[in-house]
């Protein structure tokens, strides 16, 4: 069996044209940009703590986070005191028994932190945590 050293194209033709590769690329491109999401959730910098006893929380937690400047978030965005309790009433009362999460920074006062936890606590929540990272020593 014999096997042409030069192939031709088709008869006529002697380059490929690329134009149909080109337009198939740019419809990718164009479905992947279109189907993907990209929502930055703007986050608050908060430097936690470091723990040894540490444990990955595996449920959907209400989260309250305290910043460095001893300011109250819920869920991203900034609450007073009396906000904070307000939702979590709400959250009572509407029956979503959620645990919370504190995200305190590790520079907060400790008062701060006690503060919404009491918060937590007159509001009716019974299981109220503070996020911590795991120390690797």
């Amino acid at each position: 069996m014999q096997f042409r050293k030069h192939l031709e194209l088709e008869r006529g033709q002697k380059e490929i044209n690329i134009t149909p590769l080109v337009d198939m690329v740019f419809l990718l491109l164009i479905f992947f940009m279109l189907t993907s999401s990209f929502i930055v959730t703007p986050g608050i910098k908060v430097n936690l703590p470091k723990a040894v006893s540490a444990e990955a929380v595996k449920e959907e937690n209400f989260n309250v986070t305290v910043n460095n400047d001893n300011l109250i978030y819920v869920e991203g965005s900034p609450v007073t005191r009396r906000e904070l309790s307000e939702r979590l009433e709400k959250m009572i009362r509407e029956d979503r028994q959620q645990p919370v999460l504190i995200k305190a920074d590790k520079e907060v006062r400790l008062g701060s932190v006690v503060e919404v936890w009491d918060i937590c606590r007159k509001a009716g929540i019974s299981q109220v945590n503070i996020a911590t990272q795991q120390d690797t020593q």
